[in-house]
Order: C-alpha cells, then sequence, then structure tokens
C-alpha cells in the first residue's frame, strides 16, 4: 500500500500554529544576514550603538538561536506522524520518506546556492535520513535519547570553553575578519550577479565546514527526536489533559532559558558564554516556547484566534523560501541593493512588515487551495499515484 497526503481535516493546528510562530522568530534572525555580514563580525560591537544596542538586546535574548530548535523540532514530529499513519496502512514508510527527505535535499541546495546561503534545508534533510531509522523507538525513548543526546554534549562543550577561557581568555575572544566584511558587502551590496553567486558560495563553505556540518547535524538531530518523541506520545492531541505538565513545562524551561539567555550580559561577551546562551538556553527557550503555545491552544478562542497562523505554517517550506527570496531582493544588488545600509530596528521592523503580508498570503491561498505551491510541488514529487 502507498502513503497519501493528508487532507485539512487531519491536520493537528497545534503543530501549524507552533510551525508558523517559529516562521517569525527565524526570519527576524535571518533577517540580519540578509542585509549585514553576519558572519564575520563581533556582534556586540557591530551593534553596540545606542541605536540598536537594544533590539540586538532583544533578538539575542528572545530570539536568536530559540526559533530554529522549534522548526527542527516540529519537523521531527512531522515525519513521526507519517510514520504512524504509514504503520496503521501497513504501508512502506522508509522509501517514501527516503524520497521525500531527497527532494527536500535538492530544493534546498537550489536555496542555498542560487538564494541564500543560510539555507537549513539541507541540514534538516541530511538529518532526517538518519531519524526515519530511529522512528521505530517509542515516544519515550525518543525523548530519552533526544534530551541526553543534546544536551549532554552541548554542556560538556561549554565547560571546556569555561575552561579554557579561564586558562586562557584570548581563545575564546569575539573576533571581527575585516577583508571578509568588506568582501561581502562589496559582492552583496554592489557586486554582479556572479560575484554575488561566489559570495553566496563562501559564506556557504564557511558556515559548513565538513566539522561545522556534522556539527549542526549533531545539535539538529536530537532537536528533531524529541519533536518525534512528543509526536508519539501523542502530547500534542492530549494537551487538554496535561495543562499541569505544560504549565510546569513552560516555567521550567523559560525560566531557565533565558537566565542562559542573559549570561553574556551579566557575564562576559565571549565565546564561551554565547555558545552557552545559544546551544544551551537557545533550546531551553524553544521548548518554552513550544509548551506554552500548547497550552494556549487548549483555549477554544485562542486556536480560532490563531487560524492565521496555523495557515502560515501549513505553508511552512512556501513561506520560509519567499523569506529568503523577498529578503535578498531587498538587500542584494540584483534587487534594490541596499545590504549594509539599514539599522537592526529597520530590518527587524521590515521583517516584522514582510511576515504579517505572509499571513495575509496564506490565508488567502489557502481560502483558493489546498496547499501552499512548494508545498504541492514537494507532494507531487513524494507521493506515487494509484
Amino acid at each position: 500500500m502507498s502513503l497519501q497526503p493528508i487532507d485539512s481535516t487531519q491536520r493537528i493546528q497545534s503543530l501549524d500554529v507552533i510551525r508558523g510562530f517559529s516562521l517569525l522568530g527565524i526570519f527576524i534572525v535571518n533577517m540580519i544576514a540578509f542585509h549585514s555580514p553576519m558572519y564575520y563580525y563581533d556582534p556586540y560591537s557591530w551593534w553596540g550603538d545606542s541605536i540598536n544596542r537594544p533590539v540586538y538586546w532583544w533578538i539575542d535574548v528572545f530570539v536568536q538561536a530559540s526559533f530554529y530548535p522549534i522548526f527542527a523540532m516540529m519537523f521531527g514530529a512531522g515525519l513521526a506522524i507519517q510514520y504512524m499513519r504509514a504503520e496503521e496502512k501497513k504501508a512502506h514508510f522508509t522509501s517514501f520518506a527516503s524520497r521525500r527527505l531527497a527532494i527536500l535535499l535538492g530544493i534546498g541546495l537550489i536555496h542555498a546556492f542560487l538564494i541564500w546561503s543560510g539555507d537549513i534545508l539541507i541540514t534538516y534533510a541530511v538529518a532526517g535520513f538518519i531519524l526515519i531509522w530511529m522512528l521505530k523507538l517509542s515516544g519515550k525513548m525518543l525523548l530519552i535519547l533526544g534530551f541526553i543526546i543534546y544536551f549532554l554534549p552541548q554542556s560538556l562543550l561549554s565547560g571546556i570553553m569555561f575552561f579554557a577561557s579561564m586558562v586562557d581568555p584570548t581563545t575564546v575572544t569575539y573576533f571581527s575578519s575585516v577583508q571578509d566584511i568588506e568582501s561581502s558587502v562589496a559582492n552583496y551590496g554592489s557586486g554582479s550577479f556572479a560575484d554575488i553567486f561566489g559570495q553566496r558560495v563562501d559564506d556557504w563553505t564557511y558556515a559548513n565546514s565538513p566539522a561545522g556540518f556534522i556539527s549542526i547535524i549533531i545539535a539538529i538531530l536530537p532537536l528533531m527526536m524529541i519533536g518525534a518523541g512528543v509526536a508519539k506520545t501523542k502530547l500534542f492531541e492530549k494537551a487538554s489533559d496535561k495543562k499541569l505538565l505544560l504549565s510546569l513545562s513552560a516555567l521550567i524551561f523559560l525560566g531557565l532559558g533565558i537566565a542562559i539567555k542573559t549570561s553574556p550580559y551579566w557575564g562576559e561577551k565571549n565565546l564561551a558564554f554565547v555558545f552557552t546562551q545559544d546551544y544551551v538556553g537557545g533550546p531551553l527557550v524553544a521548548m518554552g516556547y513550544m509548551t506554552l503555545l500548547l497550552l494556549i491552544m487548549t483555549a477554544p478562542l485562542s486556536a480560532k484566534l490563531l487560524q492565521p497562523l496555523a495557515k502560515t505554517g501549513r505553508m511552512a517550506l512556501t513561506n520560509y523560501l519567499l523569506q529568503s527570496i523577498i529578503g535578498t531582493i531587498i538587500f542584494y544588488n540584483y534587487g534594490f541593493g541596499l545590504y549594509g545600509e539599514v539599522t537592526l530596528m529597520t530590518g527587524t521592523l521590515i521583517a516584522l512588515g514582510i511576515f504579517v503580508m505572509q499571513v495575509i498570503f496564506s490565508e488567502l491561498w489557502l481560502s483558493k487551495f489546498k496547499q501552499g505551491p512548494a508545498e504541492r510541488l514537494w507532494r507531487k514529487l513524494s507521493y506515487s499515484k494509484k
């Protein structure tokens, strides 16, 4: 038996709301990379003036590294739900999932090298290939292993970096690469399409060296496992019966996560504190946001009010790609050429404005069609016809 796509009545609305919410935070952070050489500067000095400092503090504490983990967990949850559907129908899941992930990998490669170097789809596809072999585990086991595999090495690495900072503080000092900053500004802001393509390749290679790419997979895979574990334990469907658990989880995750996320501001602005902030505090805040949204969604009125956000989440792939297309057109020279020309506040307001338009666009599109255009293409290539 072959798998067939689910219809709108089979969707779990809370997943779509959380996915839509994560798109907003991801866009706010990605917008910084769209308009500035984010890979190559010390953000605390780059955005240290009176205009940008408070905006960067807000993004750094409440947004940065706290929304891509939500997206990763939702990706794992979606894959687990497809696996459970395949089990119920006694359909072949592995070949279907592999084909679907291979197509996503292709989309990611196009996105990374022809649109924007900060693509996450390649990473999700590669991590997904590993995850599909782990979905036979129980939901509880996926949750336990996901937490251990993620937080144990990240905590150990944080400890090593703090120890290194005590032995030799210069080993964890931020630095800015002036040559790379100048190259980014010149190529993206005033270069030809070939110059922009070359810079895009350089940026992707810089962020995805073999060691760097493996470390990203190691960070993303356990988050997907946690999302898959939540889906397999049916927490999304049972949220109304788990209000106390959700309330306590949100309080613990957000309290601990925000304390760690603020650490560079009460500690030191070096790589040891920033690594801990992003790789330990970030996912904790993400889990706090996710549990809080699940709790909010237990109220019928909230579920109705959040319908537009759910529709944005239903078109997550389309909206993610559109964010990159619109962002690069605004800032790269083949568009309006505003790279390096805006403040952090202006970039953030642009991101919020575009996201509002995406919510409206998603509402209008899904009033006429069942899926977003990218989702429809992905589905068409993934599902075999009877």
